[in-house]
């Protein structure tokens, strides 16, 4: 693969995290408003989003072998377009039960798109033969950040939900078509597996439980955190969308960083270290008197917490040779189950107490993620040059 090539199928994933982060910046910072226009409670705007999980889940889990033979990018190009067509049919809802048939197919459609891209990040990492999956998920936070303003300048114009979530689809479409010319093809599949579905390492499930503590916490932070502005704290719909668009902004230069960090200090301790400092930020947040404070403890979340998925997605790359794809696919899917029990969780302890409880469970994640550091599987992704007498030394990734 000429260095050409591989630095446009670089440009074209991060370009489709960023597209991606972009819908869903648009559709979380609009919460408030999808509760105001069908007159949901906070238990039902829960229902919604975990129909969206639910789907997301299913076509990830369902469809995984299909990644694994036909590649990501096969997978991008179909599912990308699909995913802001879908979006689209979201905001053109009559109903209650048709909004969460157009909700499923969102899901669906953007969790084959996930596994896609987070399986193109990592053949695209391998092929650098050095970290680059955490400036991958930079992009995400670009285009999450991006969508989260244009939803609070959406809200601040007076535009409906569907208008809104009309013209993030019809922004998203062309560009996602343009964009599937660059992708790559994995690397070859493993001769002794064939095509017989074969079991991943245990080791694949392991790293898929911290994916699913830190899918979860972020998950939780992206769904309420408006309505914890706007409700809890009295703050107005424009303020309330901000708080997702400074959670991502402070993930996105977490993230710049973040694989030199990761090579600094190896990929236990920096795990270990983000889960500690989400627990210290999240408390800040439900412990904040106004708007104001718990801004900032957002915004200190999103440091803490940024490289813990794209390490997790980084380390199933590399854990089972010539499975790589299947392997990112099953971290990606318990990933989502976090996302999915998230809200739930949430909107049920809102519904029976406060927001400010719902959300202390992101601590607790943070706090699990620590724990499970200890657990990442030592594994090497490359060998560089040492020192100046020309010497080769391994540097470890997960010490």
């Amino acid at each position: 693969m000429t260095s050409r090539v591989l630095s446009r199928a670089r440009l074209g994933t991060v370009l489709t995290f960023a597209l991606a982060g972009m819908l869903c910046g648009i559709w979380v910072s609009r919460t408030p408003a999808l509760a105001e226009r069908f007159g949901l409670s906070d238990g039902s705007v829960g229902i919604a989003i975990l129909v969206w999980g639910i789907g997301a889940i299913i076509a990830m889990q369902g469809l995984r072998g299909v990644m694994a033979r036909a590649g990501s990018g096969a997978v991008l190009r179909v599912a990308a377009p699909l995913t802001a067509v879908s979006m689209m049919l979201v905001a053109l809802a009559p109903d209650w039960p048709l909004l969460l048939v157009a909700v499923a197919a969102f899901g669906m459609t953007f969790g084959l798109t996930d596994i896609g891209m987070n399986a193109q990040g990592s053949a695209v990492e391998r092929s650098y033969r050095r970290p680059v999956m955490n400036a991958m998920h930079a992009g995400w936070c670009a285009g999450a950040i991006s969508g989260g303003l244009l939803g609070a300048l959406s809200a601040w114009a007076g535009l409906s939900f569907g208008q809104t979530l009309f013209g993030g689809g019809l922004i998203a479409l062309p560009a996602t078509l343009a964009i599937g010319r660059t992708y790559v093809a994995e690397g070859p599949a493993d001769p002794a597996t064939g095509s017989r579905p074969t079991r991943l390492p245990l080791a694949v499930y392991l790293i898929g439980g911290l994916a699913f503590a830190a899918f979860m916490m972020e998950g939780s932070i992206a769904d309420w955190s408006g309505l914890y502005l706007s409700r809890e704290l009295s703050a107005g719909e424009v303020i309330g969308a901000l708080g997702y668009p400074l959670f991502e902004a402070a993930m996105l230069v977490g993230r710049l960083v973040g694989d030199r960090l990761r090579t600094r200090l190896g990929t236990r301790r920096l795990m270990t270290y983000a889960g500690l400092g989400t627990a210290v930020a999240v408390s800040i947040v439900v412990l904040a008197p106004a708007p104001e404070v718990a801004l900032f403890g957002f915004v200190l979340t999103g440091l803490a917490i940024c490289t813990v998925i794209p390490t997790t997605i980084s380390v199933a790359g590399t854990i089972a040779p010539g499975r790589s794809a299947g392997a990112v696919a099953q971290v990606g899917a318990m990933g989502y189950g976090g996302l999915v029990l998230g809200p739930v969780v949430i909107g049920f302890l809102a519904d029976v107490s406060s927001l400010r409880v719902g959300l202390g469970v992101a601590a607790i994640l943070g706090l699990l993620i620590a724990a499970g550091a200890r657990y990442v599987p030592m594994r090497r992704l490359v060998a560089v040059a040492a020192d100046r007498e020309g010497e080769r030394e391994a540097v470890s990734l997960a010490a």
